[in-house]
């Protein structure tokens, strides 16, 4: 694989440098840079315009997006790219209505070098940065390169379940994921629980007679449980009047690597919501590229939870 530490996500400070004046235009279409801008109006063609910081710029219709199989380009797929960051190359240059100088734009081109030498080299277990684009009950949409768009299910996010992806992001949020299958059409799954840590890695920050916050992330009538880390939650006894998503007080009553469990005694809760919690990855996505497999729980635990990438 043709590695690039920032994978085909842009970065905001050069793509500044080369849309910000004509010679870094110029410059970017001599190196065939890969840059984004936000698209301002689709007219009735189906042109997008952009404004790149005074300098006018059209995408036509055909450089909108790569389809492998050839087909047009949906309507609504054009549409939609309006006001949205948009990636491109820049292709040439010709003469604007007015006469002033017109850049020319392919986002077309610039997934086709995506695909080509990057995302048709990915395999199951290969770490990657990503962008959060939207977000749906079910899940998080991330761009993992120049537009295309990869699914991070609800429950592929973290070990500690959440009610909805907004809990752990928003639009916009750069993260790291690591390919998780890829089906028949080429369709690319991610997943991030696996970066963040396993059972012992997170319960290792903590020690037993210790208050620490939390957050209720789901009530049974046995009990409520407490997020105190993305990849970490503890059991309290169950009490009325909490809520799900509410910020807590707990005590740490016992720490048990056996069985995978951590015995909290809640002390306070706010039925306010809480702020999301930090991600911090125990894997360095600088020096690890690539997992085959990942043990979530402790060694001798009755309980296996593990990853398999094939």
């Amino acid at each position: 694989m043709l590695y690039k530490p920032e994978g085909y996500l842009i970065n905001g400070t050069e793509n500044h440098e080369f849309l910000s004046t004509m010679a870094g235009l110029e410059k970017a279409l001599e190196r065939q840079r890969i840059l984004e801008s936000t698209s301002l109006l689709c007219d009735s063609d189906f042109t997008l315009h952009f404004d790149l910081y005074g300098t006018h710029a059209v995408m036509p219709r055909s450089e909108v997006q790569y389809n492998e199989n050839g087909e047009e380009t949906k309507d609504i797929a054009i549409l939609t790219r309006v006001g949205k960051p948009t990636c491109f190359k820049i292709i040439g240059f010709r003469c604007g209505k007015n006469g002033e100088r017109c850049a020319v734009l392919s986002r077309k081109a610039a997934q086709m070098e995506c695909r080509h030498h990057f995302i048709s080299n990915l395999t199951p277990g290969d770490i990657i940065p990503a962008r959060v684009t939207h977000l749906e009950s079910f899940g998080a949409f991330v761009d993992i390169g120049c537009g295309i768009i990869s699914l991070l299910s609800i429950d592929s996010i973290s070990v500690s379940r959440i009610a909805h992806p907004r809990d752990r992001f928003q639009p916009g949020d750069r993260i790291h994921v690591v390919i998780k299958t890829i089906d028949n059409v080429g369709r690319i799954y991610v997943s991030m629980r696996e970066l963040l840590g396993t059972w012992l890695e997170n319960s290792s920050r903590f020690s037993v007679g210790q208050t620490v916050a939390g957050v209720v992330r789901s009530i049974e009538t046995y009990g409520i449980f407490i997020e105190l880390t993305p990849n970490l939650a503890g059991l309290a006894e169950w009490k009325s009047g909490i809520e799900v998503g509410a910020q807590a007080a707990v005590y740490i009553k016992s720490i048990l690597p056996e069985r995978m469990k951590m015995k909290l005694v809640l002390i306070d809760a706010r039925n306010e919501p809480a702020p999301r919690m930090p991600l911090s990855y125990f894997i360095d996505p600088q020096k690890i590229r690539h997992i085959d497999a990942w043990q979530y729980s402790p060694p001798g635990c009755s309980k296996t939870v593990e990853t398999h990438f094939t």
